[in-house]
């Protein structure tokens, strides 16, 4: 099925599928999601592709902008030595959700003329119509993500001024009910207790890193997302 906008030496160059999620939550649990992506190559091969790359190392990583993102690095580099005839996701908001990142995708797409595929419609940068808007979709997606952002911290807001937000305890702390008492477990107190005795004992907190690093058979806890739902995880000190 040759669609218009597809040439033939767009069809002798190969086309890259990207695939991304958002998050490690989105990863685990919005599988369904993933799999719509990769089903996204049934549409290039019925488009008359026959060399498909598919990239999805960022699958965790958001498009946001401030995260490197190495497989969408790797897609522009592709894209920039003229050997992709078209890059695809299932929506285009999946190659970037900031500015900087989705116009640079088309800028490059447009000077080595590569088109860009989504599940509806096939985009040719070089057209002035599709430039327009691919350019709309991009500052629709930014400004999607900015609503979302100001939603999400409204939310929070409203729910501390009820007295309703839930905020994880400190280490070395646990919830009961609406108040904070100290963590049960004898360890998890005592290594706590080392850590403030060894920064008064030696003047610095830097100090007291470097002690905790010479000593290693010594563990501290640390907070991650295991801690917060009940479990304990100790890590060993690092300078780096």
């Amino acid at each position: 099925m040759m669609h218009e906008k597809i040439r033939p030496h767009h069809l002798e160059r190969k086309a890259i599928l990207y695939v991304r999620q958002s998050s490690a939550h989105q990863v685990l649990h919005n599988r369904e999601s993933r799999a719509l992506q990769y089903a996204m190559r049934d549409r290039l091969v019925a488009l008359g592709w026959s060399c498909i790359e598919t990239v999805d190392d960022d699958l965790g990583r958001s498009a946001a902008g401030g995260i490197a993102r190495a497989g969408f690095d790797r897609m522009v580099a592709a894209v920039c030595l003229g050997k992709v005839g078209a890059v695809a996701a299932r929506e285009v908001s999946r190659f970037a959700r900031n500015s900087r990142d989705w116009q640079q995708l088309i800028e490059m797409c447009r000077v080595v003329d590569t088109v860009l595929i989504d599940q509806e419609t096939v985009y040719a940068p070089r057209q002035g119509n599709d430039r327009l808007l691919l350019g709309l979709k991009g500052s629709l997606n930014e400004y999607e993500l900015d609503l979302l952002r100001q939603r999400s911290l409204s939310a929070r807001y409203e729910k501390a001024r009820r007295g309703e937000l839930v905020v994880a305890a400190p280490v070395g702390f646990v919830k009961v009910g609406d108040r904070l008492e100290k963590d049960p477990d004898r360890r998890m107190q005592e290594a706590i207790t080392l850590v403030f005795d060894k920064v008064a004992e030696l003047g610095s907190a830097r100090q007291a890193l470097l002690w905790f690093s010479n000593m290693g058979w010594i563990c501290l806890p640390s907070a991650t997302m295991a801690m917060w739902s009940g479990a304990g995880q100790a890590m060993r000190p690092s300078t780096e």
